[in-house]
């Protein structure tokens, strides 16, 4: 019974852990304690999570490796393809011998997309989408662009407004009245900003965000010598201005965050939450927050994301909220 007593102040910290043990009733002399006739279990549970954990982790530090090798070739700014109404001079020659040459065999109608805009997080470049790119270009994307903004940005409004430049710049170049934006971390909540602040509604039609710290995240707090990274606190005057009314937003938000995401403290701050705003949030079950660029299961959920109007399969609405929510094993 002592050693019963004892561990009482832990429990809150096992309920923390697993928030999935079920109630108890009482013991003789002891309130009733949540949780207390699975302790039988817990080494075996808390194994299993320490395997997780481990497995997470072993795949972050791969993932960072090979993003170091990969980050010089993302630091200048991919070039925009140019499009040339003058046809070639071979083509020239060709209609020269054939003043009525054979016309083009007829294709299939193919749906019309949006282009795809991929942004960043915090000190990376584009080199980050570089599988996720590929995975959107053979499922039938093919307008995606990457855009770089500078490691030494020091303000999202500022990068939100350079953002908006780039894609008024691709619709006019592409045609397109709408783009479709995918960022990670750093990079969602510039997109937000632009969406909900700046009239970014108008053009992004959806806004998938991954690892985005959406109500602020207070992971390293050394790091607030940047200013960048004192806006992404909780209760920052960027933060607060995101959590305004943003009455007839027309962006469609989907959020996908991670249950091992060590960058997002709380890991909740990754769900976002706005009245306003049509939002879906996916949690993503076993793995990291540099996995979520890189994960061939996420960027299913991305694509289907991208191409769904509603809600896609899979995903249940809360019927007391309104929300939507869903979920990704990955692990």
């Amino acid at each position: 019974m002592k050693v019963t007593t004892a561990a009482l102040p832990l429990l809150p910290l096992f309920q923390r852990l697993l928030p999935g043990l079920p109630g108890l009733p009482g013991l003789p002399g002891l309130p009733a304690v949540p949780g207390l006739p699975d302790l039988a279990s817990l080494p075996g549970r808390l194994t299993g999570l320490s395997l997780t954990l481990l497995k997470a982790s072993a795949l972050e530090a791969a993932i960072l490796a090979g993003h170091l090798l990969l980050y010089p070739s993302g630091i200048i700014q991919e070039r925009r393809p140019v499009q040339s109404l003058r046809p070639t001079d071979d083509q020239d020659a060709r209609d020269a011998l054939d003043p009525q040459p054979s016309p083009p065999p007829p294709r299939l109608p193919a749906p019309v997309s949006p282009p795809v805009v991929l942004l960043h997080g915090f000190i990376d470049n584009r080199s980050v989408f570089l599988l996720l790119r590929r995975s959107l270009a053979q499922h039938g994307r093919h307008e995606i662009e990457s855009l770089n903004y500078s490691p030494l940005t020091c303000d999202i409004r500022t990068a939100a407004e350079l953002l908006g430049r780039h894609i008024e710049e691709i619709c006019e170049r592409t045609g397109s009245e709408r783009v479709d934006v995918v960022g990670h971390s750093l990079g969602g909540l510039i997109a937000r900003y632009y969406v909900q602040r700046l009239g970014g509604d108008l053009r992004v039609r959806t806004l998938v965000t991954l690892g985005t710290p959406h109500a602020g995240t207070k992971v390293v707090p050394l790091a607030n010598a940047h200013p960048i990274v004192r806006q992404m606190r909780p209760g920052s005057a960027v933060i607060e201005e995101l959590t305004r009314p943003a009455p007839g937003c027309r962006t469609r938000f989907v959020s996908f965050w991670s249950d091992l995401d060590r960058v997002m403290d709380p890991l909740e701050t990754a769900c976002l939450d706005h009245p306003d705003l049509s939002v879906q949030n996916v949690r993503v079950s076993g793995i990291g927050h540099l996995a979520l660029p890189v994960h061939p299961t996420v960027a299913t959920g991305i694509r289907q994301a991208l191409d769904t109007a509603g809600p896609e399969t899979g995903v249940e609405t809360d019927t007391d909220t309104g929300k939507h929510h869903g979920g990704l094993t990955v692990a």
